[in-house]
Formats: C-alpha cells, structure tokens, sequence
C-alpha cells in the first residue's frame, strides 16, 4: 500500500470519527428533549389546568390535547433517537473495520 493510500485512508476514518461525534451530539440534544417531555407528561397528569406557550403568549388549552401532543413528540423522538442509535453503531463498526485494514496495511 502506497503512502497516499494510507493517508486517503487516515483521512476517511477521520470523517467516520466526526460523523461519529455529530452522531452522538444529535443522539444526546434528542435525548435531553425526550426526558425534558417526559417531565412535562409528568406535571400534566398531576395538574389540574393545562397552558400551552404560542409565541410570546402562555394560553390555556385541553389537558388531553396536551397530554397526546407530549405523547406523539414522545414517540417521534424515540424513533429519531433509535435511528441514530443503528446509524451510530454502524458507523463504529465500519470505522473500527477501516482501522483494522490501516493497521493490517501498515504492517505490511
């Protein structure tokens, strides 16, 4: 393997590992939305009257209403958080088998 084969190789397992990173940061900001609704499903079971913030405004609104919009977000972000999950691990599985190949070609 030439020089620059290598270094072509070095360069993509880099992008892996940053994509990684991106991966995990979005992973981890979707999360931190999921426990924040959690929460707030929480509050809304407990309380008696229910307020939905439009704009710059706090309104009153249906309890239920808020209490299936919480649940569908919920769900969404599970599935978001899922998918990122699958795309992470391929993603360290593919760059540890990149890595595995550079060290076979070094040894070479």
């Amino acid at each position: 393997m030439t020089k620059k084969e290598v270094q072509e190789k070095f360069g993509q397992l880099q992008a892996m590992e940053q994509n990684v990173q991106q991966l995990t940061q979005q992973k981890q900001q979707l999360q931190s939305n999921f426990f924040e609704l959690e929460s707030a499903e929480k509050e809304l079971k407990n309380a008696k009257t229910a307020f939905r913030i439009v704009g710059n405004l706090m309104v009153q609104a249906n309890k239920d209403d808020l209490s299936k919009d919480v649940t569908s977000k919920k769900e969404i972000l599970e599935l978001k958080i899922n998918t990122l999950e699958k795309q992470e691990k391929k993603l360290r599985e593919e760059s540890q088998t990149l890595q595995q190949t550079i060290m076979k070609d070094m040894q070479k």
